[in-house]
Protein backbone atom coordinates (compact mmCIF):
# COMPACT_ATOMS: atom_id res chain seq x y z
CA UNK A 1 0.00 0.00 0.00
CA UNK A 2 1.22 3.57 -0.61
CA UNK A 3 -0.60 5.17 2.40
CA UNK A 4 -2.29 3.85 5.20
CA UNK A 5 -5.64 2.49 4.84
CA UNK A 6 -8.17 3.35 6.90
CA UNK A 7 -9.49 0.18 8.26
CA UNK A 8 -6.34 -2.15 8.02
CA UNK A 9 -7.56 -5.86 6.81
CA UNK A 10 -4.93 -8.27 6.18
CA UNK A 11 -4.43 -10.93 3.35
CA UNK A 12 -5.91 -14.11 3.95
CA UNK A 13 -8.74 -12.47 6.19
CA UNK A 14 -12.13 -14.68 6.31
CA UNK A 15 -15.04 -12.60 6.63
CA UNK A 16 -17.94 -15.39 5.81
CA UNK A 17 -17.16 -17.17 2.34
CA UNK A 18 -14.46 -15.05 1.64
CA UNK A 19 -11.18 -13.98 1.53
CA UNK A 20 -8.75 -10.98 1.39
CA UNK A 21 -6.73 -10.64 -1.69
CA UNK A 22 -5.44 -7.41 -1.99
CA UNK A 23 -6.33 -3.81 -1.01
CA UNK A 24 -8.22 -1.49 -3.93
CA UNK A 25 -9.05 1.93 -2.53
CA UNK A 26 -9.58 3.38 0.63
CA UNK A 27 -11.19 7.02 2.03
CA UNK A 28 -11.19 8.31 5.15
CA UNK A 29 -13.84 6.04 6.87
CA UNK A 30 -13.55 2.85 5.28
CA UNK A 31 -11.75 0.71 2.77
CA UNK A 32 -12.37 -1.84 0.03
CA UNK A 33 -10.51 -5.06 -0.90
CA UNK A 34 -10.49 -7.79 -3.53
CA UNK A 35 -11.25 -10.57 -2.12
CA UNK A 36 -12.07 -14.47 -3.41
CA UNK A 37 -14.84 -17.12 -2.72
CA UNK A 38 -13.10 -19.11 -0.93
CA UNK A 39 -16.13 -21.65 0.25
CA UNK A 40 -17.26 -23.26 -3.11
CA UNK A 41 -20.24 -24.46 -1.18
CA UNK A 42 -21.58 -21.20 0.26
CA UNK A 43 -23.51 -19.08 -2.58
CA UNK A 44 -23.44 -20.72 -5.41
CA UNK A 45 -25.35 -17.83 -7.36
CA UNK A 46 -21.63 -16.09 -5.89
CA UNK A 47 -19.19 -14.78 -8.41
CA UNK A 48 -15.56 -16.02 -7.62
CA UNK A 49 -14.04 -12.68 -6.91
CA UNK A 50 -15.63 -9.56 -5.51
CA UNK A 51 -14.68 -6.23 -3.29
CA UNK A 52 -15.38 -6.09 0.08
CA UNK A 53 -16.12 -2.61 1.19
CA UNK A 54 -15.33 -2.57 5.18
CA UNK A 55 -16.67 0.39 7.22
CA UNK A 56 -15.53 -0.05 10.85
CA UNK A 57 -18.91 0.22 12.52
CA UNK A 58 -17.87 -0.91 15.65
CA UNK A 59 -15.47 1.88 16.79
CA UNK A 60 -15.17 5.02 16.73
CA UNK A 61 -16.81 8.05 18.30
CA UNK A 62 -20.45 7.98 18.94
CA UNK A 63 -21.06 10.83 16.86
CA UNK A 64 -19.06 9.44 13.66
CA UNK A 65 -20.13 6.03 14.65
CA UNK A 66 -24.18 7.76 13.90
CA UNK A 67 -23.06 9.61 10.93
CA UNK A 68 -21.21 6.60 9.36
CA UNK A 69 -24.23 4.09 9.78
CA UNK A 70 -26.76 6.52 7.98
CA UNK A 71 -24.67 6.27 5.40
CA UNK A 72 -24.31 2.49 5.20
CA UNK A 73 -28.19 2.35 6.03
CA UNK A 74 -28.87 4.73 2.76
CA UNK A 75 -27.10 2.61 0.66
CA UNK A 76 -27.77 -1.02 1.80
CA UNK A 77 -31.32 -0.01 1.04
CA UNK A 78 -31.05 1.17 -1.72
CA UNK A 79 -28.78 -2.30 -2.87
CA UNK A 80 -31.34 -4.58 -0.98
CA UNK A 81 -34.40 -2.94 -3.21
CA UNK A 82 -33.17 -2.20 -6.29
CA UNK A 83 -31.46 -4.32 -9.22
CA UNK A 84 -30.68 -2.54 -11.81
CA UNK A 85 -27.95 -3.24 -14.86
CA UNK A 86 -26.58 -0.20 -14.46
CA UNK A 87 -25.90 -0.02 -10.59
CA UNK A 88 -23.02 -1.79 -8.93
CA UNK A 89 -24.74 -4.82 -7.46
CA UNK A 90 -24.24 -5.99 -3.63
CA UNK A 91 -24.53 -9.47 -3.06
CA UNK A 92 -24.13 -9.66 0.84
CA UNK A 93 -23.58 -7.84 3.89
CA UNK A 94 -21.95 -8.83 7.10
CA UNK A 95 -21.21 -7.42 10.75
CA UNK A 96 -17.68 -8.77 11.74
CA UNK A 97 -17.49 -10.59 15.02
CA UNK A 98 -13.41 -10.66 15.98
CA UNK A 99 -12.72 -9.32 18.86
CA UNK A 100 -9.33 -10.72 18.30
CA UNK A 101 -8.91 -7.71 16.27
CA UNK A 102 -10.32 -4.87 17.79
CA UNK A 103 -10.13 -2.63 14.91
CA UNK A 104 -12.67 -5.00 12.88
CA UNK A 105 -14.46 -6.48 15.37
CA UNK A 106 -18.03 -5.29 14.87
CA UNK A 107 -17.18 -3.51 11.52
CA UNK A 108 -20.04 -3.62 9.00
CA UNK A 109 -18.73 -5.42 5.69
CA UNK A 110 -20.44 -4.73 1.99
CA UNK A 111 -19.69 -7.70 -0.63
CA UNK A 112 -20.03 -5.49 -4.14
CA UNK A 113 -19.29 -6.84 -7.33
CA UNK A 114 -15.71 -5.80 -8.39
CA UNK A 115 -14.79 -3.08 -10.88
CA UNK A 116 -11.53 -2.84 -12.35
CA UNK A 117 -11.38 1.03 -12.25
CA UNK A 118 -13.42 4.15 -12.24
CA UNK A 119 -14.36 7.15 -14.34
CA UNK A 120 -11.86 9.35 -12.42
CA UNK A 121 -9.43 7.07 -13.07
CA UNK A 122 -9.85 6.78 -17.07
CA UNK A 123 -10.30 10.57 -17.01
CA UNK A 124 -6.57 10.77 -15.82
CA UNK A 125 -5.17 9.15 -18.12
CA UNK A 126 -7.13 10.15 -20.94
CA UNK A 127 -8.80 13.42 -20.33
CA UNK A 128 -11.41 13.57 -23.19
CA UNK A 129 -11.95 9.69 -23.70
CA UNK A 130 -12.91 8.49 -27.74
CA UNK A 131 -15.76 6.79 -26.00
CA UNK A 132 -16.95 9.40 -23.93
CA UNK A 133 -20.24 9.55 -25.73
CA UNK A 134 -21.03 6.09 -25.24
CA UNK A 135 -19.99 6.26 -21.44
CA UNK A 136 -22.50 9.12 -20.53
CA UNK A 137 -24.94 7.36 -22.21
CA UNK A 138 -24.68 4.71 -20.20
CA UNK A 139 -24.68 6.83 -17.05
CA UNK A 140 -27.64 8.74 -17.90
CA UNK A 141 -29.12 5.36 -18.41
CA UNK A 142 -28.29 4.50 -14.37
CA UNK A 143 -29.86 8.00 -13.08
CA UNK A 144 -33.30 7.04 -15.44
CA UNK A 145 -33.05 3.83 -13.78
CA UNK A 146 -32.43 5.44 -10.27
CA UNK A 147 -34.91 8.27 -11.16
CA UNK A 148 -37.76 6.02 -12.18
CA UNK A 149 -37.52 3.49 -9.16
CA UNK A 150 -38.23 6.67 -6.98
CA UNK A 151 -34.55 7.43 -5.80
CA UNK A 152 -32.03 10.55 -6.09
CA UNK A 153 -27.73 9.71 -5.95
CA UNK A 154 -26.81 12.65 -4.77
CA UNK A 155 -23.32 12.19 -5.33
CA UNK A 156 -22.72 11.79 -9.27
CA UNK A 157 -19.32 12.56 -10.01
CA UNK A 158 -16.45 10.70 -11.94
CA UNK A 159 -15.21 9.15 -8.58
CA UNK A 160 -18.96 7.18 -8.24
CA UNK A 161 -18.88 6.17 -11.67
CA UNK A 162 -17.22 2.25 -11.71
CA UNK A 163 -16.04 0.88 -14.89
CA UNK A 164 -16.25 -2.91 -15.50
CA UNK A 165 -14.09 -5.94 -16.63
CA UNK A 166 -16.27 -5.69 -20.18
CA UNK A 167 -16.31 -1.54 -20.45
CA UNK A 168 -19.58 -1.39 -19.30
CA UNK A 169 -19.82 1.18 -16.61
CA UNK A 170 -21.97 1.03 -13.27
CA UNK A 171 -23.10 3.77 -10.75
CA UNK A 172 -21.81 3.24 -7.65
CA UNK A 173 -21.25 4.74 -3.89
CA UNK A 174 -25.21 5.47 -2.93
CA UNK A 175 -24.24 6.48 0.70
CA UNK A 176 -25.93 9.92 -0.39
CA UNK A 177 -28.81 8.17 -2.16
CA UNK A 178 -32.15 8.96 -0.91
CA UNK A 179 -35.69 7.29 -1.49
CA UNK A 180 -38.04 10.36 -2.95
CA UNK A 181 -41.14 11.50 -0.93
CA UNK A 182 -43.50 13.19 -3.24
CA UNK A 183 -41.01 15.93 -5.21
CA UNK A 184 -38.05 15.51 -3.09
CA UNK A 185 -35.71 13.55 -0.71
CA UNK A 186 -33.71 14.17 2.09
CA UNK A 187 -29.58 13.66 2.06
CA UNK A 188 -26.60 14.71 4.33
CA UNK A 189 -25.45 18.09 4.10
CA UNK A 190 -22.45 16.65 2.31
CA UNK A 191 -21.52 17.22 -1.77
CA UNK A 192 -18.92 17.38 -4.08
CA UNK A 193 -18.46 21.21 -5.10
CA UNK A 194 -18.05 21.05 -8.61
CA UNK A 195 -20.83 18.47 -9.04
CA UNK A 196 -23.46 20.54 -6.55
CA UNK A 197 -26.51 22.43 -8.44
CA UNK A 198 -26.39 26.36 -6.97
CA UNK A 199 -29.63 26.27 -5.10
CA UNK A 200 -28.03 23.28 -3.25
CA UNK A 201 -24.40 25.11 -2.19
CA UNK A 202 -26.11 27.09 0.36
CA UNK A 203 -29.72 25.27 0.76
CA UNK A 204 -30.99 25.23 4.64
CA UNK A 205 -30.06 22.31 6.34
CA UNK A 206 -33.40 20.82 8.45
CA UNK A 207 -33.43 17.88 10.92
CA UNK A 208 -33.59 15.23 8.10
CA UNK A 209 -30.80 17.00 5.94
CA UNK A 210 -31.09 18.31 2.77
CA UNK A 211 -34.00 18.79 0.76
CA UNK A 212 -32.99 17.39 -2.65
CA UNK A 213 -34.17 16.77 -6.38
CA UNK A 214 -34.09 14.59 -9.14
CA UNK A 215 -32.73 17.68 -11.17
CA UNK A 216 -29.41 18.12 -8.74
CA UNK A 217 -28.53 14.89 -10.98
CA UNK A 218 -29.48 16.00 -14.06
CA UNK A 219 -27.05 19.03 -13.03
CA UNK A 220 -23.82 17.34 -12.22
CA UNK A 221 -24.56 14.74 -15.00
CA UNK A 222 -24.26 18.47 -16.82
CA UNK A 223 -20.81 19.05 -14.92
CA UNK A 224 -19.88 15.11 -15.95
CA UNK A 225 -20.70 15.41 -19.55
CA UNK A 226 -19.01 18.65 -20.06
CA UNK A 227 -16.05 17.31 -18.18
CA UNK A 228 -15.51 14.40 -20.23
CA UNK A 229 -16.27 15.70 -23.97
CA UNK A 230 -14.00 18.70 -23.39
CA UNK A 231 -11.45 17.90 -20.67
CA UNK A 232 -12.51 21.10 -18.76
CA UNK A 233 -15.60 22.12 -16.28
CA UNK A 234 -18.51 24.45 -16.94
CA UNK A 235 -18.16 27.05 -14.78
CA UNK A 236 -14.72 28.79 -15.29
CA UNK A 237 -11.51 28.59 -11.86
CA UNK A 238 -8.98 26.97 -10.75
CA UNK A 239 -9.86 25.33 -8.02
CA UNK A 240 -13.46 23.99 -6.38
CA UNK A 241 -13.65 27.00 -4.56
CA UNK A 242 -13.86 29.59 -7.62
CA UNK A 243 -15.93 27.35 -9.86
CA UNK A 244 -18.71 27.36 -6.93
CA UNK A 245 -18.43 30.96 -6.52
CA UNK A 246 -18.55 31.23 -10.48
CA UNK A 247 -21.93 29.16 -10.25
CA UNK A 248 -23.42 31.01 -7.65
CA UNK A 249 -22.75 34.02 -9.72
CA UNK A 250 -24.55 32.32 -13.00
CA UNK A 251 -27.22 31.73 -10.58
CA UNK A 252 -28.01 34.87 -9.71
CA UNK A 253 -27.46 36.11 -13.21
CA UNK A 254 -24.40 37.99 -13.03
CA UNK A 255 -22.93 36.12 -14.92
CA UNK A 256 -23.49 34.28 -18.03
CA UNK A 257 -22.77 29.85 -18.74
CA UNK A 258 -19.72 29.79 -21.23
CA UNK A 259 -19.26 26.18 -22.38
CA UNK A 260 -16.23 25.09 -24.02
CA UNK A 261 -15.73 25.23 -27.95
CA UNK A 262 -14.54 21.92 -27.92
CA UNK A 263 -18.17 20.65 -27.21
CA UNK A 264 -20.40 19.61 -30.41
CA UNK A 265 -23.33 21.31 -30.63
CA UNK A 266 -26.16 18.31 -30.45
CA UNK A 267 -24.51 17.76 -26.98
CA UNK A 268 -23.56 21.65 -26.29
CA UNK A 269 -27.25 22.27 -26.23
CA UNK A 270 -28.04 18.74 -23.83
CA UNK A 271 -25.28 20.41 -21.43
CA UNK A 272 -26.89 23.63 -21.29
CA UNK A 273 -30.52 22.21 -20.53
CA UNK A 274 -28.88 20.11 -17.99
CA UNK A 275 -27.22 23.06 -16.37
CA UNK A 276 -29.95 25.76 -16.33
CA UNK A 277 -30.27 28.69 -13.54
CA UNK A 278 -32.76 26.91 -11.64
CA UNK A 279 -34.20 23.71 -11.25
CA UNK A 280 -37.47 23.86 -12.54
CA UNK A 281 -35.79 24.75 -16.06
CA UNK A 282 -33.90 21.41 -16.21
CA UNK A 283 -34.16 18.53 -18.62
CA UNK A 284 -35.88 15.81 -17.38
CA UNK A 285 -34.06 12.85 -16.87
CA UNK A 286 -36.22 10.39 -19.31
CA UNK A 287 -36.06 12.96 -22.01
CA UNK A 288 -32.52 13.73 -21.26
CA UNK A 289 -31.97 10.05 -21.70
CA UNK A 290 -33.58 9.78 -25.28
CA UNK A 291 -31.31 12.89 -26.07
CA UNK A 292 -28.18 11.19 -24.57
CA UNK A 293 -28.61 8.46 -26.77
CA UNK A 294 -29.87 9.91 -30.07
CA UNK A 295 -26.21 11.99 -29.48
CA UNK A 296 -24.25 8.70 -28.50
CA UNK A 297 -25.20 7.15 -31.80
CA UNK A 298 -26.92 4.41 -29.94
CA UNK A 299 -30.63 3.64 -28.22
CA UNK A 300 -30.26 0.13 -25.99
CA UNK A 301 -27.34 -1.00 -23.53
CA UNK A 302 -24.71 1.80 -24.73
CA UNK A 303 -21.70 0.22 -23.75
CA UNK A 304 -18.26 1.72 -23.39
CA UNK A 305 -15.94 0.42 -26.75
CA UNK A 306 -13.97 -2.32 -26.10
CA UNK A 307 -11.48 -0.32 -27.68
CA UNK A 308 -11.04 1.55 -24.27
CA UNK A 309 -10.19 -1.90 -22.97
CA UNK A 310 -6.67 -3.16 -23.38
CA UNK A 311 -6.88 -6.94 -24.29
CA UNK A 312 -4.33 -10.18 -23.15
CA UNK A 313 -5.06 -13.42 -24.65
CA UNK A 314 -6.84 -14.48 -21.68
CA UNK A 315 -10.25 -13.09 -20.89
CA UNK A 316 -9.83 -13.46 -17.34
CA UNK A 317 -6.61 -11.58 -17.52
CA UNK A 318 -8.30 -8.48 -19.34
CA UNK A 319 -7.77 -5.40 -17.07
CA UNK A 320 -8.29 -1.59 -18.24
CA UNK A 321 -4.90 0.58 -19.31
CA UNK A 322 -2.35 0.42 -16.65
CA UNK A 323 -2.79 3.81 -16.03
CA UNK A 324 -6.35 3.35 -15.06
CA UNK A 325 -5.21 0.75 -12.45
CA UNK A 326 -2.55 2.96 -10.54
CA UNK A 327 -4.86 6.00 -10.77
CA UNK A 328 -7.25 7.04 -8.35
CA UNK A 329 -10.33 5.45 -7.63
CA UNK A 330 -12.58 6.78 -5.45
CA UNK A 331 -14.78 3.53 -4.27
CA UNK A 332 -16.58 4.46 -0.83
CA UNK A 333 -17.30 8.00 -1.75
CA UNK A 334 -15.06 10.13 0.68
CA UNK A 335 -13.11 11.56 -1.66
CA UNK A 336 -10.17 10.60 -3.97
CA UNK A 337 -8.68 7.32 -2.60
CA UNK A 338 -5.87 5.28 -3.93
CA UNK A 339 -6.06 2.54 -6.06
CA UNK A 340 -4.17 -0.08 -5.56
CA UNK A 341 -5.19 -3.21 -8.10
CA UNK A 342 -2.17 -3.75 -10.80
CA UNK A 343 -1.95 -5.67 -14.52
CA UNK A 344 0.14 -4.13 -17.17
CA UNK A 345 -2.12 -3.32 -20.57
CA UNK A 346 -1.12 -3.05 -24.16
CA UNK A 347 -1.81 0.56 -26.02
CA UNK A 348 -5.32 -0.64 -27.70
CA UNK A 349 -6.45 1.43 -30.48
CA UNK A 350 -9.39 3.97 -29.20
CA UNK A 351 -12.61 3.75 -30.76
CA UNK A 352 -16.00 5.30 -30.64
CA UNK A 353 -16.89 9.44 -31.21
CA UNK A 354 -20.07 10.38 -31.70
CA UNK A 355 -20.98 8.04 -35.00
CA UNK A 356 -23.24 5.28 -34.42
CA UNK A 357 -22.20 1.85 -34.25
CA UNK A 358 -23.59 -0.74 -36.42
CA UNK A 359 -25.03 -3.91 -35.77
CA UNK A 360 -22.88 -5.74 -38.05
CA UNK A 361 -19.45 -4.38 -36.06
CA UNK A 362 -20.84 -4.27 -33.02
CA UNK A 363 -18.88 -5.80 -30.53
CA UNK A 364 -16.11 -7.04 -33.11
CA UNK A 365 -13.72 -7.26 -30.43
CA UNK A 366 -15.41 -10.30 -28.62
CA UNK A 367 -17.17 -11.91 -31.73
CA UNK A 368 -16.15 -12.30 -35.04
CA UNK A 369 -17.85 -10.24 -37.46
CA UNK A 370 -16.74 -13.26 -40.71
CA UNK A 371 -18.21 -16.25 -39.39
CA UNK A 372 -21.69 -16.23 -40.52
CA UNK A 373 -23.66 -14.75 -37.03
CA UNK A 374 -26.74 -13.10 -38.38
CA UNK A 375 -26.36 -9.12 -38.11
CA UNK A 376 -30.19 -8.72 -36.54
CA UNK A 377 -28.36 -10.68 -33.41
CA UNK A 378 -25.46 -9.05 -32.76
CA UNK A 379 -26.54 -6.80 -30.43
CA UNK A 380 -28.72 -9.07 -28.56
CA UNK A 381 -25.83 -11.68 -28.09
CA UNK A 382 -22.90 -9.04 -26.83
CA UNK A 383 -25.53 -7.21 -24.45
CA UNK A 384 -26.94 -10.68 -22.80
CA UNK A 385 -23.11 -11.52 -22.45
CA UNK A 386 -21.83 -8.58 -20.75
CA UNK A 387 -24.73 -8.07 -18.43
CA UNK A 388 -23.66 -11.53 -16.83
CA UNK A 389 -20.69 -11.19 -14.15
CA UNK A 390 -19.63 -14.23 -14.96
CA UNK A 391 -16.65 -14.37 -17.50
CA UNK A 392 -17.11 -17.37 -19.09
CA UNK A 393 -20.43 -16.42 -20.39
CA UNK A 394 -19.01 -14.58 -23.63
CA UNK A 395 -20.82 -13.35 -27.02
CA UNK A 396 -18.63 -16.24 -28.78
CA UNK A 397 -20.02 -18.80 -26.17
CA UNK A 398 -23.82 -17.57 -26.33
CA UNK A 399 -23.48 -17.70 -30.24
CA UNK A 400 -21.76 -21.37 -30.89
CA UNK A 401 -24.54 -22.55 -28.05
CA UNK A 402 -27.42 -20.89 -30.40
CA UNK A 403 -25.32 -22.27 -33.70
CA UNK A 404 -25.84 -25.39 -32.19
CA UNK A 405 -29.15 -25.45 -31.04
CA UNK A 406 -30.99 -24.14 -33.79
CA UNK A 407 -28.87 -22.69 -36.71
CA UNK A 408 -29.93 -19.27 -35.75
CA UNK A 409 -33.67 -20.01 -36.86
CA UNK A 410 -36.00 -17.84 -34.97
CA UNK A 411 -38.90 -19.84 -35.83
CA UNK A 412 -37.94 -23.29 -34.45
CA UNK A 413 -40.46 -25.55 -33.82
CA UNK A 414 -40.25 -28.66 -31.61
CA UNK A 415 -43.96 -29.72 -29.99
CA UNK A 416 -42.87 -33.07 -29.35
CA UNK A 417 -39.55 -32.84 -27.83
CA UNK A 418 -39.26 -33.59 -24.01
CA UNK A 419 -43.29 -33.70 -23.55
CA UNK A 420 -43.15 -30.10 -23.93
CA UNK A 421 -41.57 -29.07 -27.04
CA UNK A 422 -38.77 -26.28 -27.46
CA UNK A 423 -39.13 -23.64 -29.62
CA UNK A 424 -37.57 -20.60 -30.79
CA UNK A 425 -33.73 -19.47 -32.02
CA UNK A 426 -32.45 -20.93 -28.22
CA UNK A 427 -34.73 -24.34 -28.40
CA UNK A 428 -36.59 -22.95 -24.90
CA UNK A 429 -38.86 -24.77 -23.31
CA UNK A 430 -41.79 -22.32 -22.52
CA UNK A 431 -41.82 -23.68 -18.89
CA UNK A 432 -38.47 -23.08 -18.32
CA UNK A 433 -37.81 -19.95 -20.16
CA UNK A 434 -40.49 -18.17 -17.88
CA UNK A 435 -37.93 -18.06 -14.97
CA UNK A 436 -35.38 -16.44 -16.70
CA UNK A 437 -36.95 -14.18 -19.04
CA UNK A 438 -37.37 -11.08 -17.02
CA UNK A 439 -33.99 -9.07 -16.44
CA UNK A 440 -35.14 -7.89 -13.01
CA UNK A 441 -35.59 -11.97 -11.97
CA UNK A 442 -39.36 -12.08 -11.24
CA UNK A 443 -40.84 -14.48 -13.76
CA UNK A 444 -44.59 -13.15 -15.25
CA UNK A 445 -47.72 -15.12 -13.80
CA UNK A 446 -48.38 -16.82 -17.23
CA UNK A 447 -46.03 -18.88 -18.95
CA UNK A 448 -44.37 -17.59 -22.23
CA UNK A 449 -46.10 -19.38 -25.45
CA UNK A 450 -44.58 -19.92 -28.67
CA UNK A 451 -43.81 -18.06 -31.05
CA UNK A 452 -40.64 -17.77 -28.26
CA UNK A 453 -38.74 -14.23 -30.20
CA UNK A 454 -34.91 -13.65 -30.42
CA UNK A 455 -35.51 -10.37 -28.54
CA UNK A 456 -37.07 -12.79 -25.49
CA UNK A 457 -34.81 -16.08 -26.13
CA UNK A 458 -31.50 -14.62 -26.30
CA UNK A 459 -30.49 -12.25 -23.02
CA UNK A 460 -32.45 -15.64 -21.09
CA UNK A 461 -30.14 -17.44 -22.80
CA UNK A 462 -27.17 -14.98 -20.83
CA UNK A 463 -29.16 -15.32 -17.56
CA UNK A 464 -29.43 -18.59 -17.57
CA UNK A 465 -26.02 -19.81 -18.11
CA UNK A 466 -24.98 -16.89 -15.63
CA UNK A 467 -27.28 -18.59 -13.23
CA UNK A 468 -25.03 -21.86 -13.67
CA UNK A 469 -21.76 -21.08 -14.16
CA UNK A 470 -21.29 -21.00 -10.40
CA UNK A 471 -23.14 -24.17 -9.75
CA UNK A 472 -20.74 -26.09 -12.19
CA UNK A 473 -18.30 -27.66 -9.90
CA UNK A 474 -15.21 -25.53 -9.14
CA UNK A 475 -12.77 -28.65 -9.49
CA UNK A 476 -12.90 -32.52 -10.86
CA UNK A 477 -14.50 -30.83 -14.07
CA UNK A 478 -12.21 -31.75 -17.47
CA UNK A 479 -12.78 -29.77 -20.51
CA UNK A 480 -13.59 -25.97 -21.65
CA UNK A 481 -15.46 -25.02 -19.08
CA UNK A 482 -17.77 -22.70 -21.25
CA UNK A 483 -18.37 -25.90 -23.56
CA UNK A 484 -19.14 -27.82 -19.83
CA UNK A 485 -22.16 -24.55 -19.60
CA UNK A 486 -23.21 -24.89 -23.07
CA UNK A 487 -23.82 -29.14 -21.93
CA UNK A 488 -25.78 -27.96 -19.21
CA UNK A 489 -27.93 -25.60 -20.73
CA UNK A 490 -28.52 -28.70 -22.94
CA UNK A 491 -28.73 -31.01 -19.98
CA UNK A 492 -28.27 -29.40 -16.38
CA UNK A 493 -25.34 -28.83 -14.63
CA UNK A 494 -26.64 -31.81 -12.00
CA UNK A 495 -25.42 -34.23 -14.96
CA UNK A 496 -22.31 -32.62 -15.79
CA UNK A 497 -21.40 -32.35 -12.08
CA UNK A 498 -21.98 -36.06 -11.95
CA UNK A 499 -20.17 -36.94 -15.06
CA UNK A 500 -17.20 -35.65 -14.21
CA UNK A 501 -17.98 -33.22 -17.59
CA UNK A 502 -20.09 -33.48 -20.74
CA UNK A 503 -22.13 -36.56 -20.49
CA UNK A 504 -21.56 -39.11 -23.21
CA UNK A 505 -25.03 -38.68 -24.84
CA UNK A 506 -24.32 -35.04 -25.13
CA UNK A 507 -20.81 -34.99 -26.77
CA UNK A 508 -21.40 -34.58 -30.34
CA UNK A 509 -23.23 -31.59 -28.80
CA UNK A 510 -20.30 -30.32 -27.04
CA UNK A 511 -18.21 -30.80 -30.21
CA UNK A 512 -20.52 -28.93 -32.59
CA UNK A 513 -20.31 -25.94 -29.73
CA UNK A 514 -16.68 -25.96 -29.25
CA UNK A 515 -15.98 -26.12 -32.86
CA UNK A 516 -18.76 -22.81 -33.18
CA UNK A 517 -17.32 -21.23 -30.08
CA UNK A 518 -13.71 -21.70 -31.47
CA UNK A 519 -14.61 -20.18 -35.23
CA UNK A 520 -16.53 -16.94 -33.46
CA UNK A 521 -13.89 -16.03 -30.84
CA UNK A 522 -11.64 -13.47 -32.44
CA UNK A 523 -7.96 -13.25 -32.47
CA UNK A 524 -6.13 -12.77 -28.90
CA UNK A 525 -9.27 -13.73 -26.75
CA UNK A 526 -9.39 -17.00 -25.09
Amino acid sequence: MTEPYAVPVPKGYRVGPWEVRAPIATGAFGSVYEARRADPDAGPDLPRTAALKFLPTGTGTPRQLTHLRELIEREVELHRRLKQPRLIRMYDTFTVDDPAHPALDGATVLVLEKAEGSLSALLTAEPRPAGGPALLAQICEGLAQLHHAGWVHGDLKPANVLLMRDGSARLADFNMAAELEGTHAYTPAFSTPDYTPPELLWSEIGERGRRIRPSADVWAFGVLAHLVLSGSFPLPGGTPTARRDAAAAYARGTDELRLSPELPDVWREIVRDCLTRTHADRVGTEALLRRVETAAGTTRSPRLPRALLSRSRSRRTTVLAAAIATVGVAALGYGISTWAGGGTAGSGASGGGTGKVTAAAYGAAELRTDKGVPVAYRRLIVDSAHDCVQEEVTPALIAALLKAESNFDPNLSDPGAGGEGEYGIARWTPSILRWYISPDGVPPTATPEPPLTPAESIPAVGRYLCFMEPRLNSTGLTGDRRVLLAAAYRTSTKKVNAAGGVPPQYRDYAARVAHYLKEYTPPGEK
